[in-house]
């Protein structure tokens, strides 16, 4: 008995795969069912591994937060004082200064020995993103390199230095005496890195994950599911008339589909388990994932394909076994979507006009603004799919008095399904419209929020690094200062003073002769004021990033010494300016090379701004992380949408394939594929990009959109490459089924 049950199992498993392989959607639904798997398995070991991550990073962080001494008898210390530094362009990093105080003087996680005064210890990752501005000699000698060990992840930036006249242990430094809790109490806020303050949370990071790949991977498992489903809701019909139970047709349901969600399956094992075994390099983001980290989660995601196979094959089953509306589809026949689709259709220009230009009607700061410009956004995703849809079925007509009047059956043929089923290109199109909105929509959020960078940004790009202010980070002499100056070749420097007091007094310039020459200034014999925006583009922005209110400026006259003096002095707040004579740019890694050369813990060396710069740098690294993950949202979409248009085209075929024999040609299936599988996809990428962009372009910084043409072009390409994929391999396994319809003889 069990062996004639598990015989009739085998029976209907293998008549499931043959149903499959023999369907005329088949091939669209096998690779449909393993992209699904595929998608959902990736969803989710990205869900496993963000978590993953953000666990291991606190964990390291922790592990190397410094235990404050309580007492100064304490067997051995370190003192230990954390700064900051940049590389040109990039985002700001730790540089912490140690020295070893007493006794067996504690060393952070990652550094196996001790430095020598003047010396180093940098993270792999800093080592090769500063190469080109020589990062191994800015702080001193090389020492060494930090392990991973002491690093939060693989792409850490981060370096210790030991300063090479020692290190004082009076405030700001600390006298610590070990890290993370098995020695003592930690301190937060004394350890290395950025991290917590750059990082968002991690519930944000999931919820990108969930909405740009887990979702379109549902719709994707949704649209796999019930691919071809006409043709199985007869061959279920059949078995039910035959005597099938539920169990039957479920294990049909299995055959036909175990194979292509297997191997969806293996494909995601693969990758998973690549992820698992070595340190993996995130296009687009620069982003290396640990491996390290993702093995301390191993279990939870190696069962992630598993997870994924059984999800697939229990919505096909489902899907499979679920009553039907209609005997004759999957779908109730209605003539009521082409009443209503040219209606909602009709409101897409109104909304997109309310996106617009609706926030202007309200008063500057005013909360109805905010709400009308969210309301036409909303309007515009929900009428656009009808406006396409509907400006497909009125190019159908066209198409089908074309057909008529010059006799092209393929033209005729397409211009009749696209006029008459507009519900269907509504529907198809739809997932990819959607999806190209949200994305403009995160990626113009996202430059908003650093939009003081994007200020400081245009003063580099006016007048690039031709103008560096520095400052000491500790205190100096007027010798040391003097010895800077003296060792910048080819250089002036001036000082230039915030109002002192209040913003509506006077700023203060202290230059030579030579210096506001370099300024295109006069050179007075004492003190001059000027009142009139100055003709140097550098003097401009360096008044322009000095608070101040009204443009008043007194000159001062002065010589070498007295600029050292002044630059020295412990109130300094960063005045000092050098600049080069011919206006060219100064090299700022040089600069600060010397700054610790000649200063005990260097210098602080930027661009007008360029500090702004570079606070909104993490913000620049998140939004690759949403244009890498939108991208492959709506890649995942598309493909999704020409599976779908694929298999709604292929289900008409077969009915098509006498017309190969009245025509004399197969070009009937090329030009009905290309009107019902690539149009309606080609428009929904080209008008859905550019509306995207438009609904977009109000979020902005003086005028300027944050989605760059690199973006539009990347999103709506992606969108015309799948709609011509899709259209190529419809229009053959049409001609293929065609010419498997036709008499042998012919």
């Amino acid at each position: 008995m069990a062996a004639s049950t598990r015989g009739l199992v085998r029976q209907l498993l293998a008549v499931g795969r043959t149903a499959g392989r023999k369907a005329e959607a088949g091939g669209a639904r096998f690779v449909a069912l393993l992209l699904a798997t595929l998608v959902l398995t990736l969803a989710m070991g990205s869900l496993v591994a963000v978590h993953a991550v953000y666990t291991g990073k606190e964990q390291h962080r922790i592990a190397r937060t410094p235990v404050v001494a309580e007492r100064e008898g304490s067997l051995g210390s370190t003192v230990w004082l954390v700064g900051a530094d940049s590389l040109d362009g990039e985002r700001r990093f730790s540089v912490v200064y140690l020295a070893p105080h007493q006794g067996n003087a504690p060393l952070p996680p990652g550094v196996e020995r001790w430095p020598a005064p003047g010396e180093a210890v940098l993270s792999p990752a800093l080592r090769n993103a500063g190469a080109a501005e020589d990062i191994d000699h800015r702080y001193g000698k090389l020492a060494g390199t930090i392990q991973a060990s002491g690093l939060d992840e693989p792409t850490e930036w981060l370096a210790y230095v030991r300063p090479r006249d020692g290190l004082s242990a009076e405030r700001p430094s600390e006298l610590i005496t070990g890290f993370g809790p098995a020695d003592g109490q930690i301190m937060p806020g004394l350890e290395p890195g950025s991290g917590r303050q750059d990082d968002k949370a991690e519930w944000m990071f999931q919820a990108a994950v969930a909405g740009m790949l887990l979702l379109p991977g549902l719709v994707l498992l949704l649209v796999a599911a019930r691919t071809g489903a006409h043709a199985r809701d007869r061959r279920t019909a059949l078995v039910a008339a035959l005597g099938g139970q539920r169990r039957d047709r479920a294990l049909i349901a299995l055959g036909e589909a175990g194979l292509p969600v297997l191997a969806g399956a293996l494909l995601g094992a693969a990758a998973v388990t690549a992820t698992l075994l070595h340190n993996t390099h995130i296009p687009y983001t620069d982003y290396i994932l640990s491996s390290a980290y993702l093995r301390e989660h191993g279990r939870q995601i190696t069962l992630t394909p598993v997870i994924a196979l059984l999800a697939v094959l229990a919505a096909v089953v489902t899907a499979d076994l679920a009553p039907r509306r209609s005997a004759n589809g999957t779908r109730p026949h209605s003539g009521a979507p082409s009443v209503w689709l040219p209606r909602i259709a009709a409101l897409f220009p109104v909304m997109f006009l309310i996106a617009m230009y609706g926030p202007d009607f309200a008063g500057q700061g005013s909360a109805a603004r905010i709400l009308i410009g969210w309301a036409g956004i909303a309007g515009t995703t929900l009428t656009l799919p009808a406006a396409v849809a509907t400006a497909t079925a009125a190019g159908g007509r066209v198409l089908t008095r074309r057909g008529q009047a010059h006799g092209l059956p393929g033209t005729l043929v397409a211009g009749r399904r696209t006029h008459t089923h507009p519900g269907a290109t509504a529907r198809l199109v739809t997932g990819v419209t959607v999806a190209l909105i949200i994305l403009m929509q995160a990626v113009a959020w996202q430059g908003l929020f650093g939009s003081q960078s994007a200020e400081a940004q245009h003063t580099l790009d006016r007048i690039g690094r031709s103008a560096l202010v520095v400052g000491a980070r500790d205190d100096v002499t007027t010798a040391d200062m003097t010895a800077f100056l003296d060792r910048l070749p080819d250089t002036e420097a001036v000082l230039l003073d915030p109002p002192a007091d209040g913003p509506d007094s006077p700023m203060a310039l202290y230059a030579d002769c030579p210096g506001l020459a370099a300024l295109r200034l006069p050179c007075p014999a004492g003190t001059s004021r000027i009142t009139e925006t100055p003709e140097d583009p550098r003097l401009q922005e360096l008044i322009r990033w000095t608070p101040h209110d009204e443009m008043i400026l007194d000159i001062h006259r002065t010589d070498t010494h007295d600029l050292a003096r002044r630059a020295a002095a412990p109130e300094a707040d960063f005045p000092l300016v050098i600049l080069r004579r011919d206006g060219s740019d100064l090299s700022t890694a040089a600069v600060k090379r010397l700054s610790y050369e000649v200063f005990p813990r260097g210098a602080q060396v930027r661009a007008p701004g360029e500090e702004q710069v570079t606070a909104g740098i993490p913000n620049r690294d998140q939004g690759r992380w949403s244009t890498l993950l939108g991208v492959t949202g709506i890649t995942v979409l598309a493909v999704t949408a020409g599976l779908s248009a694929m298999a709604e085209f292929l289900r008409h075929g077969r009915a098509l394939a006498p017309l190969s024999v009245l025509t004399g040609g197969l070009r009937v299936f090329r030009t009905s594929a290309a009107w019902s599988v690539l149009t309606p996809l080609a428009i929904a990428g080209l008008v859905g990009s550019v509306v995207a962009a438009g609904l977009a372009a109000p979020v902005n910084a003086n005028g300027e959109s944050y989605i760059t043409r690199e973006l539009l072009w990347s999103a709506s390409g992606i969108v015309l490459i799948v709609s011509v994929l899709m259209w190529l391999w419809a229009s053959t396994v049409a001609v293929r089924q065609a010419r498997a319809w036709r008499p042998r003889g012919d």
